[in-house]
């Protein structure tokens, strides 16, 4: 049985919820709306009036290879390899309208999130990049919406991850801990982007 916290919106359990609870919660934030009104906006990155904005990027390495390699990472969720948080899909790849849940374990609580994706794309001008983007539904703790980009730039043969979002506190719990939560934030983004650097890194060795 999961035990919810009285008075809190959003979904703060006492316990880890089974992979079934996960896949009723998932049925039935499918069939909701993104809790923002800014759908896309990561794509240009114009990011709307009100929300933090985060942009982080490193380095994969170098090598049209190496960016097919991190490329098939980035479809295969690699870069939600952490140890604090687990990723529960119900299809392959990301594609759009897919809903996914983020089971995160922080303060002795379990917290199970529901976003959308919100577009895939992959263009070869000005440079080469495969990226994805994923919009908050209304049981998350935050509002907003994340892209996950590899890009292979021709010019130097660089390899690059890069995270780029927008997001403010949207349940009451996430308000009034919000230092807590943007230190979350700040912690997903380094540990996504080892994560990344971890999934590429026999070949690039």
């Amino acid at each position: 049985m999961v035990f919810e916290i009285e008075g809190i919106d959003g979904m703060f359990l006492l316990q880890q919820p089974t992979a079934k609870q996960i896949d009723e919660f998932i049925a039935i934030q499918a069939q909701q709306e993104l809790s923002y009104a800014a759908r896309g906006a990561t794509h240009t990155q114009t990011s709307p009036d009100g929300f933090q904005v985060d942009h982080n990027r490193i380095c994969l390495g170098q090598g049209r290879a190496l960016y097919e390699q991190a490329k098939r990472a980035l479809q295969d969720w690699q870069h939600f390899r952490l140890n604090w948080v687990s990723l529960h899909r119900q299809a392959a790849v990301p594609e759009p309208g897919q809903t996914v849940a983020i089971l995160a374990h922080a303060l002795g609580l379990w917290v199970l999130n529901a976003c959308q994706v919100v577009y895939v794309l992959e263009e070869t001008e000005p440079v080469q990049r495969f990226a994805f983007a994923y919009g908050t539904l209304p049981e998350h703790a935050e509002c907003g919406e994340e892209r996950f980009q590899v890009e292979w730039r021709a010019d130097d043969d660089s390899v690059w991850y890069e995270l780029y979002a927008f997001s403010r506190p949207q349940q009451w719990l996430s308000k009034i801990s919000y230092p807590y939560v943007r230190h979350k934030q700040k912690q997903f983004a380094r540990d996504s982007l080892q994560a990344m650097k971890a999934a590429v890194a026999i070949l690039e060795n």
